[in-house]
């Protein structure tokens, strides 16, 4: 079942195509139920005509109140990139140690209001001057700290930023217009398969300029060790989306430039497509 956050109120769609709207006082109301999918359940309207459901021009991120936070160096694509871009500034072994660390790496990524959702804008930071997408499945995290969802996640860095000095992080990562989320919550009673296949395009005036695709095997810590972390001292009384990591990266020739358009593609959940502001 996939859930809509809407200009038009919350929706869910089945299987089958169908639409119903969802009864429910808000997003964080949803999200904080001991069953999600049991509280989708109880809140679905009578199914709608078809043609009568929102279409992709009503979605917004699938966000209440929720932060964002995120995982680093958890595939070893991730790790390889960052040892690369980072060995001038001393820390070329610094990546490789937090890969095969016991503890991952977490940090902040964003507040609500620097979210954007399917079909809107992201940004490049204005200072950077090597920027990139990392498609990453992001997991809805509910107050207990239990997987409620899955969603696709954009963790737009600056790689020169960051590269400069690790202690940059913050700054390569958490801005204005710097995460998307979308284009709906997929509510799975299982967790997702490992062959479930993740595919990144870029597309500049029209030509694809990269393309990179993986799977959820190449994933080297389980999504719900990652969600442990997170909950072990901080709580989240909406809980919080947690974005797993990425395993796509463009090669270092590579920086996104201003009308791009990032599409990023998850089996089960669908595609997230954003332009580059």
């Amino acid at each position: 079942m996939k859930i809509y956050n809407t200009t038009k109120g919350i929706f869910a769609e089945d299987q089958e195509g169908s639409w119903n709207r969802l009864d429910l006082a808000g997003w964080d109301d949803m999200v904080s139920s001991p069953n999600l999918a049991a509280r989708v359940r109880a809140a679905a309207g009578p199914a709608l005509a078809p043609g009568n459901g929102p279409g992709p021009g009503d979605w917004l991120p699938p966000i209440g109140s929720q932060e964002v936070w995120a995982a680093g160096v958890t595939y070893f694509r991730s790790r390889s990139a960052r040892m690369e871009e980072s060995k001038n500034a001393g820390g070329g072994s610094f990546y490789d140690r937090v890969y095969s660390a016991e503890r991952p790496e977490l940090f902040f990524k964003a507040t609500p209001h620097r979210v954007v959702g399917p079909g809107s804008a992201v940004r490049i930071r204005s200072d950077a001057h090597w920027s990139v997408p990392e498609p990453e499945l992001t997991l809805l995290l509910n107050p207990r700290g239990e997987i409620a969802g899955y969603t696709i996640g954009n963790d737009m860095s600056s790689r020169d930023i960051e590269g400069e000095n690790p202690l940059y992080l913050p700054q390569a990562k958490v801005y204005d217009g710097s995460c998307a989320l979308g284009p709906c919550l997929l509510v799975a009673e299982k967790p997702l398969p490992r062959s479930t296949g993740i595919s990144l395009s870029i597309a500049r005036e029209g030509t694809v300029v990269f393309a990179g695709q993986t799977t959820l095997e190449m994933l080297k810590r389980e999504p719900r060790e990652l969600a442990g972390y997170l909950f072990r001292e901080a709580s989240f009384p909406s809980g919080a989306y947690l974005m797993t990591g990425t395993g796509i990266v463009p090669e270092d020739s590579f920086t996104l430039a201003h009308g791009d358009r990032i599409e990023i593609s998850i089996d089960g959940i669908g595609v997230l497509s954003n332009v580059v502001a």
